[in-house]
């Protein structure tokens, strides 16, 4: 048997579900012509409401069979009947919340695993938002200090997520609740991590060995690879965090990020553009 590895559909919150709706549009196309929705609402504290909001989305976007995953504790995780709502899934859409409901409920049980089967081994899509994103990460952001210059010794929470991405820790609401300090902070802790910070209305589709940005505003990528120097263990509490030499990069709509070589490229417009013209004598 030929295992087909999917696609991740990260999303740094709030998407666009009453206009074009380019970023759910684009979760729909990756469900096929006949294919399959499940919303999971784990992490919400209204799971009803959320479940109405994207159902009524989704079927608005002809996908023919979309599903509710509701689970409410862990023990559910554990269950038969839950785990055939999975059934010829091609799609698993995480909404927001909490990532840490998401994963303390899922976390090494039968329905994790079958939703690493379906990504894994049959091609399918697991997407996610706000929370639905942060956990897609080997380790989530919880929480910390935000809008503000991150410092040593401050609150920076982090937990293991479900790993379906490696070596890259995800922030979401980026711009919008200023939160480049503690992705910085996050990525000071082990520059080996790249930070990706996902703005709202905006994702990043992870295919292959890189990502490609689609959506309304952008996704900034902290490469700590290249620093010299940081001070996080050097000095005492609530001192201003120094980084040196870190990359950063900016993608929006269109461009991608190549992941093994930690190097951003535009849009396919932009590489033709950049292409030399041959000039005929």
């Amino acid at each position: 048997m030929t295992h087909k590895r999917g696609a991740l559909i990260v999303i740094g919150g709030h998407e666009d579900k009453e206009g074009d709706k380019l970023i759910l549009r684009e979760v729909a196309r990756r469900a096929g012509p006949n294919g399959k929705v499940v919303v999971s609402t784990v992490a919400s504290s209204d799971p009803d409401e959320y479940w109405e909001i994207y159902k009524r989305v989704f079927r608005g976007l002809d996908v023919p069979h979309v599903f509710h995953l509701d689970v409410r504790d862990r023990e559910e995780a554990r269950s038969e009947r839950k785990l055939r709502v999975l059934d010829d899934a091609t799609v698993v859409f995480f909404t927001g919340g909490d990532q840490l409901k998401i994963t303390s409920q899922l976390g090494d049980s039968p329905l994790y695993e079958r939703i690493c089967q379906i990504y894994q081994e049959e091609g399918g899509t697991i997407a996610g938002t706000s929370a639905g994103a942060s956990m897609m990460c080997e380790t989530m952001l919880v929480r910390g200090d935000q809008e503000q210059s991150a410092r040593v010794g401050a609150e920076l929470v982090m937990a293991p997520g479900l790993g379906f991405i490696k070596n890259a820790i995800i922030d979401q609401h980026f711009a919008q609740r200023g939160r480049i300090g503690r992705l910085l902070g996050a990525v000071a802790h082990n520059p080996r991590v790249l930070g990706i910070g996902i703005d709202e209305n905006t994702a990043s589709v992870f295919e292959d060995a890189h990502f490609s940005v689609i959506g309304e505003n952008a996704v900034y990528v902290v490469d700590g690879s290249t620093s010299g120097y940081s001070n996080l263990a050097e000095l005492q509490q609530d001192h201003a965090l120094s980084l040196f030499d870190v990359r950063v990069s900016v993608l929006s709509h269109g461009d991608r990020f190549e992941l093994e070589e930690r190097r951003a490229k535009g849009s396919p417009e932009w590489e033709k553009r950049r292409e030399p013209t041959e000039v005929v004598a």
